[in-house]
């Protein structure tokens, strides 16, 4: 029996230093690929007369909003004779945040822009990156525990508020379809009409994988508004439900099981690009436009169409643009004289039905 327990044992401890191996082994070999894809942009860096090599890191490359962030800090740097590279499009998802921090580091890079989180590892690396003369900037989620240089993001409370206003007009505006239903004496289908005698329930998406205190924040900015700025009688009950995030297909899983209960939120609210995407896709699946009102994030063009189309009620606007120049604004500053700016908030702005077409008008004149 004992002689049993102790091939467990050594089973065990031998499937651990196997891993144990194995992450460095990958570490290393990430290590080794980025120095030869430095080396080699070291030759087109001189040849181009770059000043400065920065790298972006965010878990998901391929959304329109982060390509819109890494834009908007190429076009600075690229201006100020500087560098960026979008670290993910350059190697293989299957590298975390922290490897790709690790890889960074030892890369020895002018500068990181991370899209960070609460995590001791993350503290950890941002604080090592700065020992070794690399400054970091957390972008849209932060690590308040590290020394990283500057934090560039979204004011949470601001945005909370915004979604509060929204919800408060969607209740508003069905309030006084009722009215006006009933006072006509219309036969119609008060299905999308918000009954007068239960509360109406507004459901906020929330990354589950999520550690900042920025999603708190936001949420505390919709409660408080709501209870502000409510003139009426009507109840309004507010709930988070944690959304699987691990990768799109579990986003969209967790969105679809939402859908599969038998009630439904009147407004569910999004805090993402993804979110957004995945409950409109949901809402025309399951027959629900005019029934379940969304509020979504950020203006890709499938956002756009969907609000001109009324399938969306209202989405924010993220100056993406502007949180990529404040990356590269911050970095600059802080190699120039050694400290910058403790906070950069990128602007937001409501885009609803009444505005839809200006902007929509914009991408038109864009395209021509």
């Amino acid at each position: 029996m004992m002689k049993r327990i102790k091939m467990k044992k050594n089973n065990y401890a031998g499937y651990l230093v196997t891993m144990v191996l194995l992450v460095v082994a990958t570490t290393i070999t990430g290590i080794l690929i980025f120095r030869y894809y430095i080396k080699n942009f070291s030759a087109e860096a001189a040849a181009n007369r770059y000043d400065k090599y920065y790298v972006m890191i965010a878990e998901d490359t391929n959304t329109s909003l982060w390509q819109s962030i890494y834009e908007g800090a190429y076009e600075v740097a690229i201006a100020e004779n500087s560098y960026v590279d979008f670290l993910n499009g350059s190697f293989d998802n299957n590298y975390s945040k922290e490897d790709l921090m690790c890889i960074a580091i030892a890369s020895e890079v002018d500068g990181i822009i991370v899209v960070a989180d609460e995590s001791a590892k993350m503290a950890e690396l941002i604080n090592e990156a700065t020992a070794k003369g690399i400054p970091v900037v957390t972008l849209y989620n932060d690590n308040t525990k590290s020394e990283r240089c500057t934090f560039v993001g979204i004011g949470s409370y601001d945005l909370g508020k915004e979604y509060g206003k929204e919800v408060l007009e969607i209740v508003q505006e069905k309030q006084r379809s009722e009215v006006q239903v009933k006072a006509a004496g219309e036969d119609n289908d008060l299905s999308v009409i918000f009954d007068p005698t239960r509360p109406v329930k507004v459901m906020v998406l929330v990354n589950a994988s999520a550690q900042d205190a920025g999603q708190n924040i936001l949420y505390s900015g919709i409660q408080e508004t709501i209870e502000k700025e409510r003139q009426n009688s009507a109840k309004i009950e507010l709930s988070i439900v944690s959304i699987d995030d691990t990768n799109a297909f579990c986003v969209e899983e967790s969105i679809r099981d939402i859908f599969m209960k038998n009630e439904l939120p009147d407004i569910i609210i999004c805090l993402n690009e993804l979110n957004t995407t995945c409950v409109y896709q949901a809402v025309v699946d399951y027959n629900k436009v005019g029934q379940v009102h969304i509020l979504g994030y950020y203006d890709s063009e499938t956002i756009m169409k969907a609000i001109d189309r009324n399938v969306i009620y209202a989405t924010v606007s993220i100056n993406t643009m502007q949180m990529g120049k404040y990356c590269v604004d911050a970095l600059t500053e802080y190699n120039t004289v050694g400290n910058t700016s403790q906070y950069f908030i990128a602007d937001i702005a409501l885009i609803n039905k009444e505005n839809i077409a200006q902007y929509l008008g914009g991408e038109a004149e864009n395209e021509e």
